[in-house]
């Protein structure tokens, strides 16, 4: 459980250092669009044993919300989004092995899923205009670090010793 505390923490911070120092405006996104918080939510779901469900979903959605607070100024946005994400993600975790090719294609529907459903959540409630154009432009240009860094955070679980992962085979 710590493991994945001090993953989600360092998640957050490098998502508020890399967006302060990237392009981040409408058609002058960089290629390096962090959405590490998501790829987090994405790794620590083995730390929960099976008992643990409702304290993984528990953990996502205050980190929905502290990503709200911090990020987004729409509270309980990413807290819902995040949990969607969640069950999203015990399904892949029930059906799929976890490897490094399982994460870079992982991280790619994760990308496409989180953008895809803040799309439709923005089009729907209006707060943003949005053209299939843009949904496009923003996954293009989030896919690259944010599966790069999965796949570092991938590594960096696998080289630690056992007694600290605590991990959870399905």
């Amino acid at each position: 459980m710590i493991s994945s505390l001090i993953i989600i923490v360092i998640s957050l911070i490098l998502d508020g250092l890399l967006s302060n120092f990237l392009s981040f405006m409408p058609g002058n996104l960089s290629l390096f669009t962090p959405l590490f918080t998501v790829m987090s939510i994405f790794l620590i779901y083995p730390f929960f044993k099976k008992k643990e469900k409702s304290t993984y979903f528990i953990t996502i959605a205050i980190t929905g919300l502290i990503y709200d607070l911090l990020y987004t100024n729409l509270l309980f946005f990413n807290a819902v989004v995040f949990i969607i994400l969640g069950s999203i993600i015990m399904i892949l975790y029930r059906y799929l092995d976890i490897n490094f090719l399982m994460v870079f294609v992982e991280s790619i529907v994760l990308v496409f899923l989180y953008q895809s459903i803040t799309t439709f959540l923005f089009y729907i409630a209006s707060v943003v205009p949005v053209q299939f154009s843009d949904f496009l432009y923003l996954v293009e240009h989030t896919l690259l670090i944010n599966i790069i860094y999965a796949e570092v955070i991938h590594l960096i679980i696998r080289l630690l010793p056992e007694k600290y992962l605590g991990l959870s085979i399905n």
